[in-house]
């Protein structure tokens, strides 16, 4: 599991409108890199949404935003696309990188029990070192806390 002061584990996924994310082309920029549990639904959505709209506070700190989630990349494209999100959404179907974040867990829904992502959000500095975390995020405060975050980097 990944702690604050970590060095942030490399990926390569492919991502929302034909984009790719690569962590070593984020080298010497800090970006933020979040994971969702599904598109398209009401908390992924509020929390994407929330994103979108604090996004012009977050590129003036020069934080580049990634959003990740085990959907497939045309699930992802579609609720970029109903959305306006411009930011990228990653596809991790084999949630591997959730897997090196340890954000793949075991969940419990209405008395069943499956693994799935557990909302969370890993802002990473300029240098890839892991520097602010937030497990179990509420989608509402998500874009504030990572701004008030960002700004202190």
């Amino acid at each position: 599991m990944i702690e604050i002061g970590d060095k942030a584990p490399s990926f390569h996924l492919e991502a929302s409108r034909g984009r790719t994310v690569d962590g070593a082309e984020l080298q010497g920029k800090p970006y933020l890199l979040y994971f969702y549990p599904k598109a398209d639904t009401p908390g992924c959505t509020t929390q994407a949404c929330g994103i979108q709209e604090a996004l012009p506070q977050l590129q003036k700190l020069d934080l580049t935003v990634i959003g990740v989630s085990p959907d497939p990349i045309d699930k992802i494209d579609a609720f970029a696309d109903k959305f306006t999100l411009s930011f990228p959404l990653a596809s991790d179907l084999e949630h591997k990188l959730a897997d090196q974040y340890g954000v793949w867990v075991e969940k419990t829904n209405y008395g069943k029990t499956y693994f799935g992502i557990e909302r969370s959000s890993f802002l990473i500095d300029a240098n890839g070192i892991v520097r602010a975390i937030w497990r179990k995020v509420k989608p509402a405060e998500h874009a504030a806390l990572v701004a008030e975050a960002a700004a202190q980097l």
